[in-house]
């Protein structure tokens, strides 16, 4: 029988349990410091932690709209909503 610790992504400890499924019966974990709900595998790629910044960087780097949905592996409707979101006003 093999052990995983478990971290909660947003606050770091390994004090986290069950909490149910989720419709698509993925586990749903929940952290008892932060009591946040988290999964570890997405069925969909844009609800992963971290994926706005990393559409923001391929976006400063040259990347276009469908360069950077065919590589991360979402939807064009994903991509250009994030961007709309996180430009810098002035």
């Amino acid at each position: 029988m093999t052990t995983v610790t478990v971290h909660c992504p947003r606050c770091d400890p390994d004090d986290v349990y069950r909490q149910d499924f989720s419709p698509t019966k993925h586990e749903r974990l929940r952290c008892q410091s932060c009591r946040r709900v988290f999964q570890l595998n997405y069925t969909y790629q844009a609800w992963k932690p971290g994926l706005k910044e990393h559409i923001v960087d391929m976006t400063f780097n040259g990347a276009g709209v469908g360069d950077t949905a065919r590589t991360l592996k979402v939807g064009i409707n994903t991509v250009i909503p994030t961007l709309k979101i996180s430009r810098p006003r002035g």
